[in-house]
């Protein structure tokens, strides 16, 4: 299976504006955007951008995985900021069965925030474990394999502009497998739903 776009960098730059204008409508006396690390980081940084008219204060959080025998999960990096009475919006890469965002929202609703919300840039509802309100909800996915735009296999892929599609059992096999296919030198823009053309003297470092 080769990779296909499934969203391309124009929608992704869409989706992305309107919801900084929804935030910005939402918070006019400005906002605290906490980012989860590391799957949200770029969407983090260009939601910031996105939102022009009020100020943005931005942090990060980070925790580990859920350990499949116990649910439980730790905290690896948490915010810096006093949150205390401040409105907050919590930025997720995707939400799929709800139990990370939940996770992160029940430990900064004990920081007493003015106002808190969640913002996923992709929304798999069909996966959810966890009821979980979702205030800022940008594109939806199925149960496809996705990966770009912060979202990676290995660490590989996080800085293409775009996401793409691609099979799951193949890049848990071999996740360097599409770096081909993704990273053309020289190649036109790509459009949604297009399969992504070989080329060669293809780029092989990925950030």
């Amino acid at each position: 299976m080769t990779a296909e776009v499934r969203f391309d960098a124009a929608t992704i730059a869409e989706t992305v504006a309107r919801l900084g204008a929804n935030i910005e409508r939402d918070h006019p006396d400005g906002v605290v955007l906490v980012g989860v690390l590391k799957g949200a980081l770029l969407f983090t940084a260009d939601l910031a951008r996105a939102i022009r008219a009020v100020p943005v204060e931005v942090d990060f959080m980070s925790i580990s995985r859920f350990a499949p025998d116990s649910g439980r999960v730790r905290i690896l990096h948490d915010v810096g900021t006093d949150i205390g009475g401040r409105d907050v919006v919590i930025v997720e890469d995707m939400v799929d069965t709800g139990l990370t965002a939940a996770y992160l929202t029940s430990q900064l609703e004990m920081r007493a925030p003015r106002t808190l919300s969640m913002c996923a840039l992709f929304d798999r509802p069909g996966r959810r474990i966890v009821p979980q309100p979702l205030r800022y909800r940008g594109l939806e996915l199925g149960d496809e394999f996705v990966l770009g735009y912060g979202l990676h296999v290995h660490d590989l892929y996080r800085n293409l502009p775009f996401v793409a599609r691609g099979d799951r059992d193949d890049l848990l096999a071999a996740p360097d497998r599409y770096v081909r296919d993704l990273y053309p030198r020289g190649t036109e823009p790509r459009e949604a739903g297009g399969s992504v053309p070989k080329t060669t003297g293809a780029r092989s470092e990925v950030l």
